[in-house]
């Protein structure tokens, strides 16, 4: 008589995945001062300095006007700083042992990418929504539909820098990681065309950085865009995302692996 094997359960790429330990680790980075500085204080305050001349709430820019403009460009930036912060909290854990030790428990690679992400993108809610509370007292307009859709739209466009911050976190050592990153995500601002319209052929190299698409996508709202630009936003939006997310998840197999 043929002994029949049991064939081993199918392991779900999820396993593992808890809202306790998701809740506990939003905490934690709520009780870290550096993280409400990123979070809550620099993107507010970016706005204030950069959005706030009183000719701009007077000057036309699409469906809005320049103020408006530039608070949705500070809520995407605010956005980015927080959500990498978070996700790069990981170089901290990673010099602590805490990922290894993750590793003995039914935490599965993506499972633990998937809480990371989800933590960086409730950063990310935080600053977009205090950039958008001070532009709404401060003389931005915008149609009430572009209110909604701009604020979804930054929002859901951290989630490339949620996966970034993750990926760097691996990459990076801990002691200076924010040092490191800082002038980096300011350098992609720049360069993706966050903080201002970029013209000739520095507009065509900025369409293949990270931040061009999400700043792209977060303005179609209040202003005119072709087809042909909102397709290319898109695939450079998932792209990339899509890029960080799979290196933060072989980079933690990689560095749990040892």
């Amino acid at each position: 008589m043929d002994t029949l094997t049991p064939t081993p359960a199918a392991v779900h790429p999820l396993a593992g995945f808890s809202l306790t330990f998701l809740r506990l680790e939003l905490r934690r980075m709520l009780r870290n001062k550096r993280t409400l500085m990123f979070t809550l204080i620099m993107p507010p305050l970016f706005f204030a300095i950069f959005g706030l001349q009183s000719d701009y709430k007077s000057q036309q820019f699409g469906s809005g006007n320049v103020t408006a403009y530039v608070m949705v460009s500070m809520a995407v930036y605010g956005a980015m700083l927080a959500s990498t912060s978070g996700g790069a909290m990981v170089a901290v854990e990673r010099a602590h042992g805490w990922s290894r030790q993750l590793r003995l428990t039914p935490l599965s690679p993506l499972a633990y990418v998937a809480t990371k992400v989800a933590v960086a993108m409730t950063l990310g809610l935080i600053s977009v929504t205090a950039v958008f509370a001070v532009g709404a007292v401060a003389g931005s307009h915008l149609p009430l539909t572009a209110w909604v859709s701009c604020f979804v739209i930054a929002w859901l466009g951290s989630l490339v820098f949620a996966a970034f911050g993750l990926f760097m976190g691996y990459l990076l050592p801990s002691e200076n990681v924010m040092q490191i990153l800082g002038p980096v995500l300011a350098a992609l601002a720049f360069g993706g065309g966050l903080f201002a319209p970029l013209h000739g052929w520095f507009e065509t190299v900025s369409k293949a950085f990270p931040t061009n698409g999400i700043a792209t996508l977060a303005r179609i709202p209040f202003a005119d865009a072709s087809a042909g630009s909102v397709a290319a936003a898109l695939l450079n939006f998932v792209v990339w995302a899509a890029l960080f997310a799979v290196g933060a998840a072989y980079r933690f197999r990689r560095s749990t692996a040892r």
